[in-house]
């Protein structure tokens, strides 16, 4: 296939300081010989169902160095690409990740004896607690109804243990503002999740029923004792398993012998700072949800846990004089008259209660976020939390799961990102195994929607997820195989595919051809 360019300068500049718009052009040569096929089955080949008649493209180069290429996926309907802007709040980031300050220093130095006292009272506060688990749980077998209250009374012991545990972290007192509203009144209540504190803190004051993942289950001392809160156990990547927890949330809230259910919507810990995505499980059921707020007011010593270990995080509270926690009951957010149609708008009015409460935003961050912050900082990227998208936001219009965006992610990482977190055309190539050409400049050109010559891991996943949710891409895929089974027994052999890349790539040689 030749192709004819012809770059000629539109208008000449008024000035030198103006930039120069250039128009390329380039033509394809026709085909050779007549084609008896219809317009719709004529496809070009690399499986893009690009008609293969005559047209004319267009490349706009500037002087600064920016191209503009044509969208390679207008056969599939789509529009160019539109990604939103980078998100410059990081929900997750824990503000004193590091030791800083002679006087956290010589605080910590000071603690130290202090620490190992709290160390022992926590150790022997655990081991009570979970003694008196055991004996609470020692066989009981109907887990399926409310435990009986001579052993909740024995789970007392377990409860003073909890508020002794959160003492030996530097919690002398907790300010309470507002008051929990009635089992009856709001069997549901949900809060923003920021430390491994909270659950210690609602364990103590609520005694209720908790909505966990599968593997806390696992933990040694912690899964016996959240067994006795007759925990909701979910495995998040399950649809299944969510479905049968938002049933069990149900059947629960629904009897007022069982204790209040308490939910974590955001599914994760932050940093407080902001709110992130709510899961839809407390809201789905319709009943009054009681939201409660939850504050770490601090100078020297963050106590969110972001992505900093846990041993360092207990280390750090040990060393403390005293950590400073807020706990504020809202009032109870009413479910709307059709709940199944309204889960969502119930969420965003629970989520702005509580955004207003604790004077922040909510973001679509999620779950997914974190996983993607976590894999970056593993592969040693220098700005992990560039790496996140607002995966709520992804799942919403594409569809898109947190554990494919962690597989795009590891193919956008082998592809050697600079310290910004962009890669360049060369390296997109060589991973996708695309041969240099204008075509392969055009897909790169898509995602590019900034046109600097390189692309984000958000562009590269919005682009992928807006290509592979266009309505036809299916059936493209499908038209480009037919055109490549010359034979039509289903099947492609490597000849076939050879000849009908090199319709659109000349110069594509014999090994590139077998890595396809």
């Amino acid at each position: 296939m030749a192709e004819h360019d012809l770059t000629e300068a539109l208008l000449s500049p008024r000035s030198s300081d103006e930039p120069q718009t250039v128009l390329t052009i380039l033509e394809e040569e026709e085909d050779s010989e007549p084609s008896d096929k219809p317009p719709s089955s004529r496809l070009s080949p690399l499986g893009n169902g690009i008609p293969r008649q005559n047209h004319i493209q267009f490349r706009i180069n500037h002087e600064n160095g920016h191209v503009s290429y044509p969208n390679p996926y207008d056969f599939l309907g789509s529009g160019q690409l539109s990604v939103p802007a980078p998100c410059t709040v990081d929900p997750f980031r824990n503000g004193t990740p590091f030791i800083s300050g002679l006087y956290e220093v010589i605080k910590i130095v000071l603690c130290l004896p202090i620490a190992l006292v709290r160390l022992v009272l926590f150790g022997l506060c655990l081991a009570i607690g979970y003694i008196a688990t055991r004996i609470a749980l020692e066989g009981w077998k109907d887990k399926q109804n409310p435990m009986p209250k001579w052993r909740c009374r024995i789970m007392w012991v377990t409860r003073i243990c909890a508020r002794c545990i959160l003492f030996s972290f530097g919690y002398q007192w907790i300010r309470r503002k507002g008051k929990p509203a009635p089992r009856e009144v709001a069997p549901i209540a949900v809060s923003n999740h920021v430390s491994y504190i909270e659950p210690i803190f609602y364990f103590y004051e609520l005694f209720p029923t908790i909505v966990a993942s599968e593997a806390h289950d696992s933990m040694p001392f912690v899964g016996t004792i959240i067994r006795a809160m007759q925990v909701i156990y979910v495995n998040r990547f399950s649809p299944a398993s969510r479905k049968n927890a938002v049933n069990e949330i149900k059947r629960r809230a629904s009897c007022d012998t069982f204790p209040r259910l308490l939910l974590f919507p955001e599914g994760t810990t932050t940093n407080g700072k902001v709110l992130i995505s709510f899961q839809l499980g407390a809201f789905i059921p319709g009943h009054p949800v009681q939201p409660i707020i939850v504050r770490y007011p601090h100078v020297h010593f963050d106590q969110s846990w972001g992505i900093i270990s846990l041993a360092t995080l207990m280390l750090r509270m040990f060393t403390q004089f005293h950590n400073f926690m807020e706990v504020e009951y809202l009032p109870i957010v009413m479910p709307p008259d059709h709940q199944k149609q309204n889960a969502i708008h119930f969420a965003e009015r629970t989520g702005q209660a509580m955004a207003s409460a604790l004077n922040v935003v909510q973001t679509s961050h999620s779950y997914g976020d974190l996983l993607l912050l976590m894999k970056a900082a593993d592969s040693q990227q220098e700005k992990p939390w560039s790496y996140m998208v607002e995966m709520a936001r992804i799942e919403s219009l594409y569809h898109i799961s947190s554990l494919e965006a962690v597989e795009f992610l590891d193919k956008f990482l082998s592809m050697n990102p600079d310290t910004s977190g962009r890669v360049k055309l060369h390296n997109f190539l060589r991973v996708l195994q695309l041969k240099a050409c204008t075509l392969s400049e055009e897909i790169f050109g898509f995602l590019d929607v900034e046109k600097n010559g390189s692309i984000t891991f958000k562009q590269f996943l919005f682009g992928s997820a807006h290509v592979l949710n266009q309505p036809s891409f299916r059936q493209a895929c499908e038209l480009a195989f037919a055109e490549c089974d010359v034979e039509g027994d289903n099947f492609c052999m490597e000849k076939e595919l050879e000849d009908k890349f090199r319709l659109a790539i000349p110069n594509l040689k014999e090994d590139e051809v077998s890595a396809t």
